[in-house]
């Protein structure tokens, strides 16, 4: 039976004991929400099975989507990790703290719980004060998974968090607007292999200048395990269908359709529906407004530069299905 929580809100901007009050309660073995550069995270102790269930639990996300383990301290990937190669050093130098994830070899310490039964376990370390400063109170790495109700688009704000998780976890950190607005992204450093699991602000370009190596990218068939979250299934997903268009004239033909249509595009255009600006660091809160609005149909105008961009991989996650 699912747990009611009176969820509390912690205004970690303007509240000096916020952020010692979500300590406690993640020492505890309570869900907590709280910000990142990225996306608001739900955080939850690794080492603490009972609690990392529970955001399994409170996100409705499928078990075999693995979760991020998040540092505050470089040294603590020696909990979480074994057999760490040399080319760790040399991203966590060039990136860490920052929008980057690192799929390493599990330590036996880390519940299978965490990776969904998977020998790798996913590592960062956020740049965002907040959220470092809560790691380091608790004294010990947290799972944090986007802190939002699976599929749904991921967090910007803790006004998101609460529209999805509103007494089904203990608290969330009010740190303001995330600066980054996608997920980080993911790369895998084993057995000998550089590859991109998933896009984000750290571009493949970034990966190869900072480390002089070539990292490949891969996709996933519907059979396979995700090793990575955000790679198997349906994500970012507001409840109006989303459709990509190439083209001004075609986003005009589209909106001409019965319903309510609402366009997100990085220029202007011309036509009979609502157009909203187009970007990184606003796509989901846009998502999340379309319902608010009763929107039907979101048409997103990707032009070369987005179609470039890891915002691209999140249009096109939410328009699958």
């Amino acid at each position: 039976m699912r747990r009611v929580y009176n969820t509390e809100l912690l205004d970690a901007l303007r509240d000096e004991h916020a952020v010692q009050r979500a300590a406690e309660l993640l020492r505890r073995g309570e869900p907590v929400a709280f910000p990142t550069e990225t996306v608001y995270g739900l955080g939850a102790c690794v080492f603490n099975e009972g609690a990392v269930r529970g955001i399994f639990h409170a996100k409705g996300r499928p078990s075999d989507n693995p979760l991020i383990v998040h540092i505050a301290d470089i040294h603590e990937v020696r909990r979480v990790a074994v057999q760490i190669p040399p080319l760790f050093g040399v991203l966590a130098t060039a990136f860490f703290p920052g929008p980057l994830t690192i799929v390493l070899d599990k330590h036996p310490a880390v519940p299978n719980s965490v990776t969904a039964g998977l020998s790798g376990v996913a590592v960062r370390m956020p740049a965002h004060l907040i959220a470092l400063s809560i790691i380091r109170a608790v004294g010990e790495p947290l799972v944090a998974p986007s802190a939002n109700r699976s599929g749904r688009p991921s967090p910007t704000s803790a006004r998101h968090v609460l529209d999805d998780l509103d007494g089904r976890i203990a608290a969330v950190v009010d740190g303001g607007e995330c600066e980054i607005g996608i997920e980080s992204t993911v790369v895998s450093i084993r057995e000998g292999r550089r590859v991109i699991l998933r896009p984000g602000a750290i571009t493949q370009l970034q990966l190869e200048q900072a480390t002089g190596e070539h990292f490949e990218t891969v996709g996933l068939q519907e059979h396979e395990a995700p090793a990575s979250p955000g790679m198997k299934y349906r994500h970012y997903a507001p409840q109006a269908r989303v459709v990509v268009a190439y083209t001004a004239e075609e986003v005009c033909v589209r909106a001409q359709k019965q319903g309510r249509i609402r366009v997100l595009a990085n220029e202007r255009v011309e036509c009979s529906a609502d157009v909203r600006p187009l970007a990184a660091q606003t796509l989901y809160a846009e998502f999340r407004r379309a319902d608010a609005d009763g929107i039907d149909e979101i048409i997103v105008l990707c032009d070369a530069e987005i179609q470039e961009s890891a915002v691209m991989n999140r249009i096109r996650k939410a328009a699958e299905g």
